[in-house]
């Protein structure tokens, strides 16, 4: 199997005036394609660090960061913006939708900046809410939808562009457990399609939906299981 993700030397350092602080120390790491990945870590473990590394919405100090065959550790803002626009689907905590639109429009929107077609954005948008059981809601704005259900719609917004890896960031935290149960079986779903999924969470019972476990402490990796 080849990797859609290689980490090598990977160390992130902040600058808070003269003082230096060292979030990731040396991180190596593979991800496989279709693999599904539960990042885990206490607070300041260096999760979230990584995850918007992975996300190509930060850059390491030094080290590689090898997506899809291409090097993103140096790439400038404008280039890794396209990147993250093709290859990477965002499903954050807080949903992030916008309340005026309606799901179709939401989910719609990463393909304007692809600059696609409108015919086109509404089926490939409407494909992607069929996918996720929703596609009779989606002429309805945020307000007429469940927590859910709203979780649903930014799951398929983060599904429209076909992209490489889908990286959730706690996508259940706002959620009761039996709707948390729903989501993770979606992303569970999306899995079993062929996507690649990077899930950072706190909570035992939501990593164990995936199928390896990577521990952050410290800003190191402290363990790596995968299940049998």
């Amino acid at each position: 199997m080849s990797s859609i993700i290689s980490i090598q030397s990977l160390f992130k350092t902040y600058f808070m005036g003269k003082q230096s602080v060292q979030v990731l120390k040396g991180l190596n790491l593979d991800i496989m394609k279709n693999d599904y990945v539960a990042l885990m870590g206490p607070s300041g473990s260096g999760k979230s660090t990584l995850m918007n590394i992975l996300g190509c919405l930060d850059t390491p100090t030094s080290g590689k960061y090898i997506l899809n065959e291409k090097d993103v550790s140096k790439m400038s803002d404008d280039d890794l913006a396209t990147v993250r626009n093709k290859e990477i689907g965002f499903v954050f905590q807080q949903f992030n939708l916008l309340p005026r639109l309606s799901a179709i429009e939401n989910v719609a929107l990463p393909l304007i900046y692809a600059g696609i077609n409108k015919k086109e954005r509404t089926e490939r948008a409407l494909e992607s809410l069929n996918k996720v059981g929703l596609a009779d809601r989606g002429h309805h704005k945020s307000n007429e939808l469940s927590g859910g259900q709203i979780q649903r719609v930014a799951i398929a917004r983060a599904l429209v562009n076909n992209p490489s890896i889908l990286l959730a960031d706690e996508p259940t935290g706002n959620l009761d457990s039996k709707t948390s149960v729903e989501v993770m079986d979606i992303f569970g779903k999306i899995q079993e399609a062929g996507n690649t999924v990077i899930l950072v969470t706190h909570e035992e019972e939501i990593a164990n939906y995936a199928k390896r476990i990577v521990r952050l402490k410290d800003g190191v990796i402290e363990s790596d299981n995968r299940k049998s």
